[in-house]
């Protein structure tokens, strides 16, 4: 499956995304329009505390137009290591520290349209090590038992693709 890009235009740059329009030449000859969301890589961290909760935080996204409930996560700086980045984000986000980090996997968000890559990692041993929040958000953290996390996904009340993706990495490594 041969496509070969023809074009590539930038439609809009923002603070934290732009877009692009790419004119692509499809195996069939026809020429296929995509417009793409390019945003830096990231990462999601499963942290679980000694008394087998999972810290989610509930933030209010704009897209989704309320509240979420999701696991900690973030955006990585321009040069810096997934690890470092999810370490300065649980401190951010639930204001602790993470003695056992753990990759669990990476996977892209939405490959159909946007460039995002995310890193896993499993976060145990965590301590109380809170670094301020970014301005713009405004979060309230949850620990929730392990079992009750499992039951809300099969219920329907996790939302956000990104946690329930995570939280399927890091259960083989919760299993007792």
């Amino acid at each position: 499956m041969k496509i070969t890009t023809r074009s590539t235009q930038q439609l809009f740059r923002g603070r934290l995304v732009s877009v692009r329009g790419d004119q692509v030449l499809l195996p069939s000859g026809k020429v296929a329009a995509f417009e793409i969301v390019e945003h830096p890589n990231s990462v999601v961290m499963v942290p679980v505390d000694e008394a087998g909760r999972v810290w989610f935080v509930l933030q209010h996204r704009q897209a989704a137009g309320g509240e979420i409930l999701e696991l900690p996560a973030g955006t990585l700086q321009a040069g810096e290591e997934p690890r470092a980045c999810a370490l300065r984000e649980l401190r951010e986000e639930i204001g602790r520290g993470a003695r056992d980090l753990i990759p669990i996997g990476s996977f892209y968000l939405a490959p159909g349209y946007a460039t995002e890559f995310m890193y896993a990692f499993l976060a145990q041993g965590l301590y109380a090590d809170r670094a301020p929040a970014d301005e713009d958000e405004v979060i309230t953290t949850d620990p929730i038992p392990l079992e009750e996390v499992r039951r809300m996904i099969h219920r329907g009340q996790l939302q956000d693709a990104k946690s329930i993706a995570a939280l399927a990495l890091a259960f083989p490594h919760l299993e007792s």
